[in-house]
């Protein structure tokens, strides 16, 4: 199944009903059973499923955070001025995060009353929620912040390194925190002690991470092939090699995603070819052989059953997998 959507790919999106969704750079949402819901007034610039499993949070540049299903939209909040340029949410706290300029803005999708504002020294790139959902990383100039999403006075605890942040992850067992940077590099700390996981030698820019086999890899883009990191045992990557996947030179990954409890990655080329593997076997499995504008969203159902994907150009496509 493939579609033409004639506007940049910003997410694609399973909800818990298993059928796919995207979030548009026209400010639409689209859904693979033909609906189509105008969100925003510009562009979605970022996306995530409602805590719920139903339906798309979505943020834009007309500074609106959006709930949109099939039947249509509602407006979570609204920062005047301001780009929502990242969103997050947590199906186990029910907590929704966004980042608007320098502030991190805290929702809970049970309590429309409730907010929460959390103050940055310089503009907040990405929001991640840890696998309780009561703690939210920002990812930021020089490091990452941590904050507790429904306490309203408190200092932020704060995991230094050096540059700009733009992409976060948290490991399932919430033991460690993933950074991607602006530079061509992953960055990474154990939180407990805050011990630095310097991990280089990327070609390019990791744009996109993803935790899969119950915590136990990392895959990530940013080579020529989908970078699987090892992150079983108490020190996670520390002294371990990664290994690399589908290696082609003639392209890049640019996103990946993965099984939580499964072994399968999926990679998304820079040159719109697609493709999935189950890391038991390591046979690679072509989805989209033609080639075309660069993958920019991707998406796989937890059961590994189906993948889904968009590009910068408006075209996208769901398969069964698996």
């Amino acid at each position: 199944m493939t579609f033409d959507f004639d506007a940049y790919v910003t997410a694609a999106l399973f909800g818990k009903a298993g059928k796919a969704a995207f979030a548009l750079g026209d400010g639409s949402i689209r859904f693979e059973t033909g609906e189509q819901v105008e969100a925003h007034d510009g562009a979605i610039l970022a996306a995530c499923l409602h805590p719920s499993g139903e339906g798309v949070l979505s943020g834009g540049d007309d500074g609106r955070l959006v709930w949109t299903r099939t039947t249509g939209s509602e407006e979570i909040a609204k920062v005047q001025g301001r780009w929502i340029e990242a969103v997050a949410a947590s199906a186990e706290s029910k907590l929704i995060a966004f980042a608007a300029g320098k502030e991190l803005h805290v929702r809970d999708a049970a309590d429309p009353a409730f907010s929460r504002v959390f103050a940055h020294d310089k503009s907040v790139a990405d929001v991640a929620f840890d696998p309780k959902g009561r703690r939210i990383a920002t990812a930021t100039y020089n490091g990452a912040w941590l904050w507790y999403g429904r306490i309203a006075e408190q200092k932020p605890y704060v995991l230094k390194w050096a540059g700009s942040h733009v992409g976060l992850a948290w490991s399932p067992d919430g033991k460690f925190l993933m950074s991607a940077m602006q530079e061509n590099q992953l960055h990474g700390w154990r939180v407990a002690d805050e011990k630095n996981l310097k991990m280089g030698g990327y070609p390019g820019k990791v744009k996109s991470l993803a935790f899969l086999a119950k915590g136990a890899l990392l895959a990530t883009s940013g080579a020529p092939g989908a970078v699987i990191w090892p992150f079983a045992g108490s020190t996670g990557p520390m002294g371990k090699q990664a290994a690399e996947i589908g290696f082609d030179e003639s392209a890049m990954v640019a996103r990946v995603a993965g099984t939580p409890n499964g072994q399968l990655v999926a990679a998304g080329l820079d040159d719109g070819r697609v493709w999935w593997c189950d890391l038991a076997g390591q046979r690679i499995n072509t989805v989209k052989a033609e080639k075309g504008p660069p993958i920019t969203a991707l998406a796989i159902t937890p059961d590994g059953k189906r993948l889904a994907w968009g590009d910068e150009d408006g075209g996208a496509g769901v398969a069964e997998i698996g």
